[in-house]
Order: C-alpha cells, then structure tokens, then sequence
C-alpha cells in the first residue's frame, strides 16, 4: 500500500523546504509519495528540479491560497 506524508514546510523559506522533503524521503518506502506544503514560491521550482536530478518522480505542484503543494514519489 502506498503510503503519503504531508511535510508542512509553511513558513519556512529555501531551503528549507528542500531539506524537510529530504528528510522525510529517508524515513520512507520506494513508492511511497510526499506533498510538500510550502509558502516559499521558490520550491515551486527548487523541489522538482532536485527530484529529477536525484531520480525521484515530481507528480505535480500547485498553488492553493498562497500555498505550495509540491507531490513527489520515492523511487528509489
């Protein structure tokens, strides 16, 4: 079964975000999918570029009232 975390990273400014994300992917299975919420407008652009460089899978990014919601999966 998939599992998916919220990394509420409201608040905090880059790279924070990042860094919440990074960490939470270590305390993950493969597959396993993460949305990162964020009020940093930069992570909009920062998390998927980092997660395609590393092998990971962006699934989307959004904005929803002034927040960020940056979904990735595990993939490896």
């Amino acid at each position: 079964m998939v599992e998916k975390r919220i990394i509420d990273a409201r608040g905090s400014f880059c790279p924070g975000p990042l860094m919440e994300l990074i960490a939470g992917l270590k305390m993950m299975q493969v597959g396993d999918e993460a949305e990162v919420l964020s009020t940093d407008k930069g992570s909009a652009n920062d998390i998927p570029e980092w997660v395609k460089k590393v092998g990971h899978a962006h699934l989307g990014t959004r904005e929803e009232g002034n927040v960020w919601h940056v979904t990735v999966r595990k993939m490896k």
